[in-house]
């Protein structure tokens, strides 16, 4: 059987990432878009990924995802079909990792498949702190990651591209990502970390 290949990219600069790199204090940017900055990124990696053999691309529901994956493969000459699942959003720390309803989620990105999400699919559990987050135990991420990679593993596809986020990938591969970084991987070398 041949090898899978994964295509990790991170999401592009968002206005939490600009506004944390200032001071580095949540500015309550909840589901963060992202940035000019991350819209040029975007710009600029789209031709790189032209010729990439991508069959699916994973998209984690967070805002700043969903407009990278958009930028880099919504005209892909292979027009790879685009699955958002919660399994590869952020892990939540921040204001940036609380995600939006379906109903916003589909009013903003109609083109994509989003009514199959719960109405809060981003971790929720527990007592929220002073900025109004739950933050996510690192064994629950630890529990998803691996969910995700069982559900990559059974999927027909040979070469999938994901778009998510630096703490999700560190998780998933063990390798930090620069906004708009992509990184090939096979899938058998994404074992449990």
């Amino acid at each position: 059987m041949p090898a899978k290949t994964i295509l990790c990219i991170r999401h592009g600069e968002s206005t939490f990432n600009r506004a944390w790199r200032a001071t580095p204090v949540d500015p309550l940017h909840f589901d963060a878009p992202l940035s000019d900055t991350g819209h040029e990124q975007v710009r600029q990696a789209r031709p790189a990924l032209v010729g990439a053999p991508v069959e699916l691309v994973i998209v984690s529901p967070l805002t700043r995802a969903l407009q990278t994956a958009l930028g880099l493969f919504g005209d892909h000459p292979r027009a790879p079909p685009m699955l958002v699942s919660p399994l590869a959003r952020e892990r939540v720390e921040n204001s940036c990792d609380v995600g939006r309803s379906p109903a916003l989620l589909s009013a903003d990105f109609p083109s994509l498949e989003v009514a199959h999400l719960e109405d809060v699919w981003w971790h929720a559990d527990g007592e929220a702190d002073e900025r109004g987050v739950c933050v996510e135990p690192l064994e629950a991420v630890d529990t998803r990651v691996a969910a995700f990679r069982s559900f990559l593993a059974g999927r027909p596809e040979r070469f999938i591209a994901v778009v998510a986020h630096g703490t999700f990938f560190f998780h998933l591969t063990g390798r930090h990502l620069a906004n708009c970084e992509a990184a090939t991987f096979e899938l058998d070398a994404l074992g449990a970390r």
